[in-house]
């Protein structure tokens, strides 16, 4: 470890953290992102499902979520396992770098750390997917709690309101932390830039930043959501 790898390293933790925070816009980027737009509609959309009488399709929209949440979850401990491959055919890998033109990592122990630095990402991503999955499962319990209409006593109106606020929550919160393990998947592929030095880890890291905030902020995607709105 150089000082040109703390440094890159800082710049790939700072990279993450102020984005995590703008994609939230918990940072004054003036701007409304698109993952807090859609949790405006993850509310609006548990204010219509309280007012069916069936409710099958939004059970079905549940199931998806959580099929989906389930998927990321498989992915990142196969990537796991293949990091922990990989580290049993270190010399393999590093012979191979040797014969390529590419300044690869070319140190045994330098390359194992960035190994294990790759699984630590995957690691991380694995449990905020693991929670996510389960934030979902207790999302559709609270959605089934909400009464139906006409089910309730007087201040059934009031009842309702509080169901769907506390259904809603949980979604928002399961699909915060779902959004933070992709974003940890998005963020590995930055991260294998280290394997070829310090300054591409610095440069791969900013490239997936910009793709990153122009969904967030400038996609096609954003403008359809916000599309008849006053937001900016």
């Amino acid at each position: 470890m150089t000082n040109h790898d703390y440094l890159a390293i800082a710049w790939f933790a700072l990279s993450w953290f102020l984005f995590s925070l703008a994609s939230t816009n918990r940072l004054p980027v003036g701007r409304v992102s698109l993952t807090t737009a859609m949790n405006r509609h993850r509310k609006l959309w548990m204010q219509v499902a309280a007012r069916r009488d069936l409710r099958m399709i939004d059970t079905a929209i549940m199931a998806g979520l959580q099929n989906g949440t389930a998927f990321c979850a498989s992915t990142t401990i196969f990537a796991i396992g293949g990091c922990f491959a990989l580290l049993g055919a270190t010399d393999r890998v590093i012979a191979v770098a040797d014969d390529l033109p590419i300044p690869l990592v070319a140190d045994q122990a330098a390359f194992e750390l960035k190994v294990f630095g790759l699984i630590g990402i995957f690691a991380y991503s694995f449990f905020k997917f693991g929670w996510s999955y389960r934030l979902f499962n207790y999302g559709s319990i609270l959605f089934g709690a909400i009464p139906m209409r006409g089910e309730t006593g007087p201040d059934g109106h009031a009842e309702i309101d509080i169901a769907v606020n506390r259904a809603a929550a949980l979604n928002v919160l399961a699909g915060r932390h779902f959004n933070a393990g992709l974003r940890a998947i998005f963020l590995s592929i930055g991260y294998l830039g280290w394997f070829a030095g310090p300054f591409v880890l610095m440069a791969t890291t900013t490239l997936v930043i910009l793709v990153l905030v122009r969904r967030q902020f400038f996609s096609n995607a954003r403008a359809a959501i916000l599309k008849d709105t006053l937001l900016p």
